[in-house]
């Protein structure tokens, strides 16, 4: 009997012990995470010290170079309808990206005389495992010449490439929904 006692306070005394010990690590991480904001001196401070690096270096020269502005005058060209979520009617120039690009699966669209690259991530095949859709599928199916209306969230530029990238939430071709993102569930 002393040892059946003995097992239930020892048991008790090292649950006890371990959610206590749960609930302290929880504070800490919640009172890490709670950072304040940056200021604009101390944001502009930041700027400078990366811009004196080799990768900071680098794109303030690609910043000014022919190629540099272009993808910037591109990039102002289509941020209104952007910020708004509004529909901006594209053409399929290519259905493959530049060279050594690294952005998943993507195209390349014309919007008003520009041309923009319009990603969509990496492909994830059988993402689904009772249906067996594959996310992209009907993307696939577009052609060179295939006029469709995209949505977006983001446009952004890398001196890596000679054309701005454009983050596709929302593809439509004649009338018809063929690719929305979905939105993820845990808030990130």
């Amino acid at each position: 009997m002393k040892k059946i006692l003995y097992v239930l306070i020892l048991s008790l005394v090292v649950v006890s012990g371990a959610v206590f010990a749960n609930r302290e690590i929880k504070n800490e991480t919640s009172k890490k995470s709670s950072s304040k904001p940056l200021s604009l001196a101390e944001r502009k401070a930041a700027l400078k010290k990366w811009e004196a690096t080799p990768d900071g270096i680098i794109y303030k020269k690609w910043q000014l170079s022919p190629v540099g502005k272009k993808v910037h005058a591109s990039v102002t060209k289509i941020s209104k309808p952007v910020i708004a979520y509004t529909n901006m009617d594209a053409v399929i120039t290519s259905l493959s990206l530049p060279p050594d690009s690294n952005l998943g699966f993507g195209i390349m669209v014309n919007i008003n005389g520009d041309d923009y690259i319009l990603v969509f991530g990496p492909e994830k095949v059988g993402t689904n495992i009772l249906s067996f859709k594959y996310e992209f599928e009907q993307l696939h199916q577009l052609k060179v010449n295939d006029k469709i209306i995209i949505k977006s969230h983001h446009v952004s530029q890398a001196p890596k490439y000679a054309f701005p990238i454009i983050a596709g939430d929302y593809v439509e071709k004649d009338g018809k929904t063929i690719y929305k993102r979905e939105v993820s569930k845990d808030g990130c």
